[in-house]
């Protein structure tokens, strides 16, 4: 692990609170307060069969997928994570991932989007396929390579190793790719 081989009691404790019972994100948009903090998406195991990670401490049947922070946990769970590829590395990554599958057509604004009818079935394929948990922090930049460093969530990139970097960096790769040349 990067800065410690243990964490510090604060880190546990985070550690625990986003290790707790995964509410499902149509749920989850009512509940998520208005705070600084850390948030973590789950998914069923046979979701990115290839790419699970650990299991939820209270559920299971949920594999970690991905760890963020927030400057304000709702906004930016339910207006960027729930609605525009634009402003979330999230759904590019998860975008990439389903390119094939899901046959999502981008294009380009400033950087590669979904267009508005994709970026309508991404947040209904997340509302069906993933949960997630949080937990308020003061300064969850402080704390979230550590997080990220122990857990391992697979669709992260920054502060990651291991076997599913490449794969993440190849989804994310096509998803630019796949609206063609950046306009002049």
């Amino acid at each position: 692990m990067g800065e410690s081989s243990s964490a510090t009691p604060d880190v546990d404790a985070l550690i625990e609170e986003l290790h707790g019972p995964p509410v499902r994100s149509v749920d989850a948009s009512l509940r998520v307060p208005a705070a600084s903090g850390l948030y973590a998406w789950w998914a069923e195991p046979v979701t990115f069969e290839s790419l699970a990670g650990p299991p939820n401490g209270r559920d299971s049947s949920m594999r970690l997928l991905y760890i963020g922070l927030a400057s304000t946990l709702r906004r930016r769970i339910v207006s960027n994570h729930l609605k525009r590829s634009g402003s979330s590395t999230l759904r590019r990554t998860l975008a990439g991932l389903l390119l094939d599958s899901e046959q999502y057509k981008t294009m380009w604004t400033d950087r590669v989007v979904l267009s508005p009818q994709d970026e309508h079935r991404l947040t209904t394929w997340m509302h069906n396929h993933l949960a997630l948990t949080w937990c308020a922090h003061p300064d969850p930049a402080a704390v979230e390579r550590t997080i990220i460093e122990i857990l391992r969530p697979p669709l992260n990139v920054d502060f990651a190793s291991g076997p599913n970097l490449a794969a993440i960096k190849k989804a994310r790769a096509a998803y630019t790719e796949s609206a063609g040349r950046k306009p002049l």
